[in-house]
């Protein structure tokens, strides 16, 4: 964690202003959240974005994730790797290709498609632009698709950077990075 406390504390159910509790009748929640209400008129217009995104998007849930984690690595958001660590799981991904995102693509034991998602990945993280050499390793996805990971990748580096200045703390009981990991 970058901050060992944060910035502006997550809100609880009792802190939640009488006009708007009904949003939340059982409190806003995990940290990132409960953090975030404190700004109901962008929570109100990131929510169905990010919605999107996490369902509704073209991506297949596994390049989602991987896509995810390596964003949450490479901006040291040890609250963004957390929350997706259990949903890479579920989309498919095992314990030791999480434990391989820290390497990034040129790491061991990538596919070819999985190598193409975090080359472009480190890209727009980098650069803010996908190279024509990643961009044709990208070959196997639709347009939508690509713009799909585009998108996705912003949006978590969006909330990467709020995660991180805000302070938001990991829930109870969860832990960060992988242990074997080294910084970024």
């Amino acid at each position: 964690m970058r901050l060992n406390h944060p910035r502006i504390p997550p809100l609880t159910r009792d802190d939640v202003a009488p006009a708007v509790a009904d949003a939340f009748p059982d409190g806003p929640g995990r940290n990132v959240v409960a953090t975030f209400a404190h700004h109901l008129a962008l929570l109100a217009k990131w929510g169905p974005f990010a919605g999107y995104l996490m369902s509704g998007s073209t991506l297949a849930a596994c390049d989602r994730e991987l896509a995810v984690l390596r964003v949450g690595w490479l901006s040291q958001s040890a609250y963004q790797w957390a929350e997706h660590v259990e949903p890479a799981l579920s989309a498919g991904l095992t314990r030791d290709e999480i434990e391989r995102v820290p390497d990034g693509p040129e790491a061991e034991g990538w596919t070819p498609h999985e190598r193409a998602i975090l080359a472009a990945t480190d890209e727009l993280h980098g650069d803010a632009f996908i190279s024509d050499a990643t961009w044709n390793s990208l070959e196997d996805f639709s347009d939508q698709q690509k713009i799909d990971l585009i998108f996705t990748v912003g949006q978590y580096m969006t909330i990467s950077m709020a995660l991180n200045s805000l302070g938001v703390q990991l829930e109870p009981g969860v832990s960060g990075f992988p242990e074997s990991s080294g910084s970024a």
